[in-house]
């Protein structure tokens, strides 16, 4: 058992052949580049429940792409994606959606892990951890995508 539970709010996310299995993959490769111990729940919902996620835990009123929740006691955490907003960055990038979404999830498991990108030294080893598990995946590299 991977003890790693996806939960569907959103039924848009539905739409997307085989996604829900590719997510579990990038998040199990994520969790064990990060050496993360534990279960974690991925919520895949809509803009309006990262809008209220965010502006509860952040303190910030918008919707945005992927948020963190780490736990303790044996469990990783929880992360939380935007349908919407991950759609529209994936398109404003040229990106495959599955390709991003995985991304956001690789992302989202290494903060759970305690990688941080506030700092540049942070952001120069959370980064290319990133990047090495994308490429096990098949995905581009993001950082250089967007450049």
């Amino acid at each position: 058992m991977s003890g790693i539970t996806l939960l569907v709010e959103d039924p848009t996310w539905r739409s997307h052949r085989g996604l829900q299995a590719r997510l579990k993959q990038a998040a199990e490769a994520a969790r064990k580049a990060g050496r993360l111990k534990g279960g974690l729940t991925i919520l895949l919902a809509d803009d309006r429940k990262l809008r209220a996620l965010n502006r509860e835990f952040r303190g910030r009123d918008k919707a945005t792409n992927v948020l963190s929740f780490p736990a303790g006691g044996g469990y990783a955490g929880d992360i939380a994606i935007a349908h919407g907003v991950a759609a529209k960055e994936a398109k404003a990038a040229g990106k495959r959606f599955a390709d991003h979404v995985v991304h956001l999830v690789v992302h989202g498991v290494l903060h759970l892990a305690g990688y941080d990108h506030e700092r540049p030294k942070d952001a120069k080893l959370m980064e290319p951890l990133e990047v090495r598990i994308l490429g096990r995946l098949g995905v581009a590299d993001p950082y250089t995508a967007m450049a």
